[in-house]
């Protein structure tokens, strides 16, 4: 991946920041596409004011009126026109749409039923987060999308990998969110100061960790990675630091520890957050610039030149300050809840992945494509609940529930059987998302599945609940209490302003 001709002052702020985003519009997403599958993540653009426009199969018919709805595929300051849908069951002319209002009036013009929240209709309005079916042809997400998304300052396209498929790094997605992810991963490689990665559960930290590591300097030293929770508090010095010949017992053999062991190269520890603060307090001398230590039971001073990327899914004000003053990068890594444009990319990615693991179980669900290529076959009934709950443990959540819906289809297709779309619980028999990772006292049934709340809305309700972040992520409904102190962030807003 990605490495840009013009590179950006490590000093920038701007570099980790949100950026500037080109204002937003709807756009309406290829969701599912059987005779296409090639198109999924392809967005057609609606602005505010345009008149109606036709979305059909093919070319216009010679003499037939109104602008036709043209699908592109969007990467950082490019924009790639597509051909024509080219679906057999769609009608020349299928659908007219038209912006109106923060919605989009659809109606249905052509031959092809059309679905929308479960009930056959001629004319709907959809809004953001709403998903729209053409029968067993077509189905559309409706998301807000920049019109164009904002040119990469740390990285560059040349490496990228085909549209909607991995990178060299396993990152997959084409939403805004994972090219802004994709560029701020290139520039923290590049600064080479011990990092903080910040993210729910499941979201792919430690893959964000590889690739800063791989792209960084250190790449031809060691990757050292460890989950820091499952170190028992009584050994995690001798962990850390190594210990010498015959300490703490006789006969017990020299270790280097984590940190001698990543010299030269990237140490990974997963929740961080999870080590008693005494216990993070004896980091700290390593981390400074002699990268100083002792191995348990020696008094000769040792150094390793390594760097730190911690990752944690709690607020990071919750670590010891030293330590996380030493910490000096932020690297915010989106979860599902803000990329669902991503979630049939993903679907099909975890999927594939799948046939490859366990063929024996998985093979009747798949066909092979005019490439050669797999394709799942899915019931688009699966990928509208996918679409539209709300994860509290990620892609580990959404690869979970793949695998009960594959366990539980009778036929050749994959399809959701767990009833109506949930908005935050999995079915059962899924694994349970850890109690840290939602605001207490929170059913899932209440986590939101409407778009994000505005800064008016976050602002009243943290003055409503007394600044509390539990009660106010609940009263909003939100997966987490990480969701909203990445909203805070964005709207610039502290507990002690709101």
């Amino acid at each position: 991946m990605i490495q840009r001709d013009s590179t950006l002052d490590l000093g920038s702020s701007a570099a980790l920041g949100p950026g500037h985003h080109d204002q937003e519009t709807l756009a309406l997403v290829i969701a599912w596409a059987p005779a296409e599958p090639s198109r999924l993540g392809e967005v057609a653009l609606f602005e505010a004011g345009d008149g109606a426009r036709i979305l059909g199969r093919g070319a216009p018919a010679d003499g037939s009126g109104g602008e036709r709805v043209v699908f592109h595929r969007q990467r950082p300051g490019i924009s790639e026109r597509t051909p024509p849908l080219a679906s057999p069951g769609l009608s020349r002319e299928q659908l007219r749409i038209r912006p109106a209002g923060d919605g989009l009036r659809i109606e249905r013009i052509g031959k092809c039923a059309m679905e929308f929240a479960g009930e056959r209709v001629d004319r709907c309005v959809l809004a953001r987060g709403d998903t729209l079916l053409l029968k067993g042809q077509l189905l559309l997400f409706c998301a807000a999308r920049p019109r164009t998304l904002e040119p990469l300052r740390s990285a560059s396209l040349d490496d990228a990998p085909p549209f909607g498929m991995p990178d060299a790094h396993g990152i997959l997605g084409e939403s805004p969110a994972v090219w802004r992810l994709r560029d701020r991963l290139a520039w923290t490689a590049k600064a080479d100061a011990h990092t903080l990665l910040l993210g729910g559960s499941g979201s792919g930290k430690e893959l964000c960790a590889r690739a800063v590591h791989a792209l960084s300097a250190r790449a031809r030293g060691p990757f050292v990675a460890r989950n820091a929770a499952t170190i028992p508090g009584s050994l995690v010095d001798a962990e850390l630091f190594g210990n010498i010949k015959g300490y703490p017992n006789p006969g017990m053999p020299e270790r280097p520890g984590l940190i001698g062991s990543a010299n030269g190269g990237t140490l990974f520890l997963d929740e961080i957050g999870e080590l008693p603060q005494g216990l993070q307090a004896n980091l700290l001398r390593v981390l400074d610039e002699g990268g100083e230590y002792h191995h348990l039971g020696g008094s000769t001073t040792k150094r390793s030149h390594f760097r730190l990327l911690g990752a944690t899914n709690r607020d990071p004000d919750a670590l010891k300050h030293d330590l996380a003053a030493r910490l000096v990068l932020r690297l915010e890594v989106p979860g599902l809840d803000e990329r669902r444009d991503d979630v049939p990319l993903l679907i099909r990615h975890l999927l594939r992945r799948a046939v490859a693991r366990s063929p024996d179980a998985v093979r009747r669900f798949f066909t092979p494509s005019s490439d050669g290529a797999l394709e799942p076959n899915l019931r688009p009934s699966l990928i509208e609940h996918l679409l539209k709950r709300s994860y509290t443990t990620n892609i580990r959540e959404l690869d979970a529930l793949l695998w009960r819906a594959m366990s539980t289809s009778a036929g050749d297709a994959i399809a959701w059987s767990g009833g109506a779309p949930s908005t935050g619980s999995a079915p059962p028999g899924a694994p349970e998302p850890p109690e840290d990772d939602r605001p207490a006292d929170v059913e899932p049934a209440r986590v939101r599945d409407a778009p994000e709340p505005s800064e008016a809305e976050v602002r009243a309700s943290l003055s409503a609940h007394d600044g509390n972040i539990v009660r106010t992520a609940q009263a909003l409904g939100l997966s987490s209490r990480y969701v909203l102190y990445r909203l805070m962030r964005r709207y610039g807003i502290t507990t002690d302003t709101a």
